[in-house]
Formats: C-alpha cells, structure tokens, sequence
C-alpha cells in the first residue's frame, strides 16, 4: 500500500502540517526528505530501513560520501541535498545567535554545536567570540586532536580572541567517544584559559562539552 492510500492524519506530510514537525518520528522526517520509496517498499518503509541499517538518524546524517551512497534508494543526489539541509541548519543558527544575545539562549548555543561537533570523527576544539552584548561575531575551531596534549593553548587563545575583538568567548568542543561528561583534563584546561582571558579582560562566559546525545555546560554546572 502506498502512503498516498494511507488515511490522511496518518501521512508524514499532511501529519506535519497540522501538528507541526516536532510530532514526525525520525523515520516519517526522513520519509518526507526522501520524497519517494523503491520497488517493494514505501517512503516511510524505506526510511525505517535505512535507520536500522546505519544504526540511527545520527550515524545516516554523518556517512561520508560514499557510505551513504550505498544506502538503499539513496545516491548522491539525495547527498548533496542533505549536506545543503544540513548547512542551511548551521547558518540558520549561526544567523540567529549573531542577532540575539546568546548567553541567554544555551539551548541555541547546544544545537549549533551539536550539529557541528558531534558528528566529527576527532576531537575538535571550537571557540565562539562574541560581543559586548554576548552577540556572536563568529564561531571558528582553534585546534584539532586531544585537548590534553597542547601546551599552547592559553597563549594562541588569548591571541585569537584578541584578533576578534572579542568581549567575551564560549569553549567547546567534542568528545568523539559519544559521552559528554568532561574529563578532569577538560576542567584543567578550562580553569588555565578562565585566568589567561582574565588577564585580557575577555570574559570565558561558559565551555560546552559535545557528545552523542548531550551537550553539557560547566556554567550549568557551576563551575565556570
């Protein structure tokens, strides 16, 4: 049976529109993504499939290339529409916190990094600068590998958000693991970047820690 046969309120589409995206499971919004099934099986069948197959939206949406492309009914069309929906996602969001306060929008400040950093396959080290209203100037990553293993850096920290003009400045980075918790390296290196900023008058408002499933903050901890 088609999804077209299926009765109204229960089609991912007309589902969306009188409800909102927020009630579509993971598998009727890929569903909806891929547009149409393949011989045997319906969109949303198909959809089903493919997350059972990669292990989860998660793992679907960080295949390179050529994983995904091996994906049943998908190609590289379907590729580069995703990564382009994807990207749109991450300037929709860089857009939003360069106009709004982000301090006072962390839930904003989780998504972005989650679809930034949770999908890497190292760790990667990102800083956030931002203006004296805590209004981002831009978001860059600084440094690649385990964040334990460079000394340098306070000194090329202080220097980059110096080079930004930055007010004030938002650490994160990811744990490729998937767990979130930070390590007692991270809460190190947190407190020697909290003393090098201080010294610049460059507040270190918070430091996000990126994993699978969560996004933690040390100001939500309290230890910043």
């Amino acid at each position: 049976m088609s999804i077209k046969s299926w009765p109204e309120g229960e089609r991912p589409r007309e589902k969306l529109l009188a409800h909102g995206a927020e009630h579509l499971s993971d598998g009727e919004l890929l569903a909806i993504f891929l547009r149409t099934g393949v011989a045997g099986m319906d969109a949303v069948e198909l959809s089903r499939t493919l997350l059972h197959q990669f292990g989860g939206l998660r793992p679907l949406l960080a295949a390179s290339q050529a994983d995904f492309c091996k994906g049943h009914g998908l190609g590289q069309a379907k590729y580069v529409q995703l990564q382009a929906v994807m990207e749109l996602s991450k300037r929709y969001l860089v857009q939003s916190m360069q106009r709004d306060t982000v301090f006072t929008e962390p839930a904003m400040v989780k998504r972005y990094l989650q679809q930034s950093l949770a999908s890497q396959k190292r760790e990667v080290f990102m800083l956030l600068y931002l203006d004296s209203q805590h209004r981002l100037i831009c978001a860059e990553p600084l440094f690649f590998g385990t964040i334990d293993a460079s000394p340098v850096y306070p000194r090329i920290v202080v220097q980059s958000a110096l080079a930004h003009n930055a007010a004030a400045v938002i650490l994160a980075h990811n744990h490729p693991s998937g767990v979130a918790e930070p390590s007692r390296a991270d809460r190190v290196i947190t407190e020697r970047l909290t003393q090098a900023m201080s010294l610049v008058d460059i507040k270190l408002l918070d430091h996000f820690v990126v994993g699978d499933a969560e996004v933690i903050s040390f100001a939500e901890r309290g230890w910043l």
